[in-house]
């Protein structure tokens, strides 16, 4: 009875998410992966629903702190303003630098994210899922650029690498990038 309860309690946060009876999925991730490169400015493209992201224009920016985490700091315009949320992100193994842990308060344990593939210098595919006791899970995927736009051609890659990994892509949308202001 506490499980149902639960999910009757949880249903209403998630309404905004893209969620699956079951556990998360394990999809592989970007090998050799290299911070450094991956460091700096990513638009989204592309993304599964997030009750956070609602606005548009949204970027991420990370940056390697002096005590080693990453400096996680995303930006939306949203409601006539530019919103900003800054967070922490951690690499939990280092033999797996592709799975990186992120968090964007001291209250909330660090949710996945990982890097399924990049070339870092035009497209980043990113990938997260929040278990919840194994019988459902909230699914969050990312298509991110260094520039505001990608080709389809790119775009259509990265799409069918999430659906070769078993992510229901049925919710993606496109994130708007137009009449943004460049930092």
């Amino acid at each position: 009875m506490s499980a149902v309860y639960l999910l009757v309690l949880l249903l209403p946060l998630i309404s905004a998410q893209t969620y699956h009876w079951g556990p998360c999925p394990t999809p592989k991730v970007q090998p050799s992966f290299n911070l450094q490169q991956y460091l700096g400015r990513w638009y989204e493209i592309e993304k599964l629903p997030a009750s956070f992201e609602r606005g548009k224009c949204i970027e991420a920016n990370y940056a390697v702190r002096r005590d080693g985490t990453i400096r996680v700091l995303n930006s939306q315009f949203y409601k006539n303003k530019t919103r900003v949320a800054e967070g922490t992100a951690v690499i939990h193994d280092m033999r797996e630098p592709a799975k990186f842990g992120v968090s964007f308060s001291y209250f909330t344990p660090y949710s996945p994210y990982w890097v399924l593939t990049t070339d870092y210098t035009s497209v980043a595919v990113v990938y997260s899922c929040t278990d919840i006791l194994r019988i459902f899970h909230i699914d969050y995927a990312w298509i991110l650029g260094r520039s505001r736009f990608l080709p389809y051609e790119t775009v259509s890659y990265a799409k069918e690498l999430l659906i070769n990994e078993g992510i229901d892509l049925f919710r993606m949308k496109a994130t708007d990038q137009r009449g943004c202001k460049d930092n």
